[in-house]
């Protein structure tokens, strides 16, 4: 290998996706490696030039992606030294949709698509990176991506969503045009052009034999390769690359970029000897990519309006519902919602932000309630405070109001989105909840040193946080307070203990569902009250007993509990699965209706799912008599 292609693999192996290639196959690409110096301004590519047989490597400089919106230029990306760009080569065919300009002198390396290809097509994580760049630029949205290669950060998450991308499913073309093989060219492309499609599949005794597409068109009948009074098997691929009908889209990725075809036919037992079922295009992929969960965090940090924000949500709904047919781990599906509806409520405080100007004092906005819990997989009402840093006495009023008007700018922005205003005024934009650390210090130390005289204003909910935006220590700071109150905190224990077990039973004496005698949920079972609560309520109690912090969903908690009382571990157990359980129940209810879905209607429900149902009520007696069993509950009874 000469110098130049070592030094180019050194450079590589520092930025992502390179870094998850051997140094050996570096070098292999390094060698057919092109350097490109341009001059400030230079243009690399436009928007609708043919494709490069290349995608780029930023070695110095930047560059900038920009395309025209409204009769005017506007930059959607920069990239710095170790960014990626000029990827449609790799997932499209039709012309660029950017241009690519200097905005400084800038080296560049240009890297061809057909010797990179075959590192792609057997590293899934290179194929991951690839098609999330392409996708977040292919949407047209107007900050840069990251800086040095690094696309997504790395927490749980991101590694959870890219599992996801696993076992996501698909929306296909299932009603595929198809042919004989002894049809006329002529009249199969009349037949496509009338159908509006690109693509026809070629079958024998319904079985796919080949495909013709637009390209083959363009290449083999408009450049007179062929007369267009040929037999349309001489133009056909093949054979066809086939596929199960419940296919993963990184499963479909991975098998495109290995043929290197633009289009999978499915079938139903997925080889070529069985019957066609569907058509998957490139575009198909494009579009599945677009609702991956990295890709929606990322257009949300990019959101400049509420109405961004609204599509993004709304489109979590669709992810959350799609998980939940392909019978992902309610858990699984919950993280990432959660993820990204926190993802949102950042970005709305940052939009307030940058309305109102720099805030006067550190602070913290925290969600509470099930946010705090991260266990909001539907659109509910919003629940949340903000603790701002102590501030001298005359300057307090002035700080006060800056967050206030925050709060309410950004719970407005959220009531836009889709989450409605908490019906108690349990939000950052109402002054009871609007305070200084001090302020709040001592909110927590009445609630808990005397909560018989302060009941009114106490709910349990605050006692669920999650901060959402600004300084961690104010977080850390009411987490000690909290922590230090409850030790050996009877009357404090006693108060939640009553208030655990005050929910009235989901069943009868004969094991009957108790259900809504009046109201408009008359007849319907109200599984957050009667079974969900129960349950939160319960995991809250016994986690600040045993004084274990930073652990605020309920299903972890009872697994943790599970943990350090060993005794009680199956009781626990029980109840964490029941609380998914119960969760997914909820949430196929609310997806079904676009509400809440605390109201089951157990007239639409199976008699297997009514038995599921009922099953997941049953550790709630078992916790109950724990709860009894471990705490004086005589005050407040």
């Amino acid at each position: 290998m000469n110098t130049v292609a070592e030094h180019i693999a050194d450079f590589l192996k520092e930025y992502k996706p390179f870094d998850n290639l051997t140094f050996q196959e570096l070098s292999d690409i390094a060698t057919n490696i092109r350097v490109i110096n341009l001059e400030k301004h230079a243009v690399l590519f436009q928007n609708n030039d043919p494709l490069h047989d290349s995608f780029y490597v930023v070695a110095s400089g930047v560059i900038n992606l920009t395309t025209i919106a409204d009769a005017e230029e506007t930059i959607i990306n920069k990239c710095h030294e170790g960014d990626i760009f000029g990827l449609r080569p790799f997932f499209a065919k039709n012309n660029y949709m950017m241009t690519a300009k200097a905005r400084e002198e800038s080296i560049i390396y240009a890297i061809p698509i057909a010797v990179f290809r075959p590192f792609v097509a057997n590293n899934s994580d290179v194929l991951n990176f690839l098609l999330e760049s392409f996708a977040v630029n292919s949407r047209h949205t107007k900050d840069s991506v990251s800086s040095n290669g690094k696309l997504i950060s790395d927490t749980d998450f991101l590694d959870q969503q890219t599992e996801m991308q696993y076992i996501q499913s698909l929306n296909y073309n299932n009603s595929p045009l198809t042919t004989q093989s002894n049809h006329i060219i002529k009249d199969v492309a009349i037949l496509m052009t009338d159908s509006m499609v690109d693509n026809i599949i070629i079958c024998e005794k319904n079985h796919p034999i080949g495909i013709v597409t637009n390209a083959d068109l363009s290449s083999k009948i408009a450049t007179g390769r062929y007369p267009i009074t040929e037999t349309i098997d001489k133009i056909m691929s093949s054979p066809v690359v086939t596929v199960l009908e419940n296919v993963s889209l990184a499963e479909a990725q991975l098998l495109m970029l290995k043929h290197n075809v633009t289009h999978l036919c499915v079938t139903k037992d997925g080889t070529s000897k069985s019957v066609v079922k569907g058509i998957i295009s490139e575009h198909d992929l494009i579009v599945a990519q677009a609702s991956n969960p990295g890709v929606l965090i990322k257009e949300i940090k990019r959101s400049q309006l509420p109405k961004d924000l609204k599509q993004i949500r709304d489109r979590l709904s669709d992810l959350i519902q799609n998980s939940i047919q392909k019978n992902i781990p309610i858990s699984h599906v919950s993280n990432i919602a959660s993820e990204i509806n926190l993802a949102i409520i950042k970005r709305a405080v940052e939009l307030s932000i940058l309305d109102l100007g720099s805030p006067p004092a550190r602070f913290a906005w925290l969600s509470i309630g099930s946010q705090g819990r991260k266990e909001q997989l539907l659109l509910t009402d919003q629940d949340s405070i903000l603790i701002f840093e102590d501030v001298t006495p005359e300057k307090y009023r002035e700080v006060k109001d800056y967050f206030l008007r925050l709060a309410k700018r950004t719970t407005s922005i959220l009531e836009k989105v889709g989450y409605e205003y908490c019906p108690n005024g349990h939000m950052g934009s109402n002054m009871l909840w609007c305070k200084s650390l001090s302020d709040w210090t001592k909110q927590y130390n009445s609630w808990m040193n005397t909560p018989g005289e302060n009941s009114n204003d106490l709910s349990s909910i605050f006692f669920d946080y999650e901060i959402v935006f600004g300084e961690p220590k104010i977080e850390e700071a009411i987490e000690n307070v909290i922590f230090k109150n409850a030790v050996n905190n009877t009357l404090f224990f006693d108060f939640l203990g009553n208030d655990a077990l005050k929910r009235n039973s989901p069943l009868s004496f004969f094991k009957k569902f108790i259900i809504e005698e009046e109201g408009p949920h008359k007849g319907k079972f109200d599984i957050k009250t009667r079974a969900l609560m129960p349950l939160i309520d319960g995991a809250r109690l016994l986690i600040l007993n045993a004084n274990i912090k930073g652990i605020q969903n309920t299903y972890l908690r009872f697994k943790q509990l599970a943990i350090t009382d060993s005794k009680n571990a199956e009781i626990y157990l029980s109840c964490a699965d029941a609380f998914l359980t119960l969760s997914k129940f909820r949430t196929v209810e609310g997806l079904k209706n676009d509400d809440s879905g605390q109201y089951i209607n157990l007239r639409e429900m199976s008699k297997t799912d009514k038995e599921k149902l009922k099953n997941a009520l049953t550790p709630m007696k078992d916790l109950e008599e724990l709860i009894k069993s471990k705490f004086q509950l005589t005050q407040f009874s």
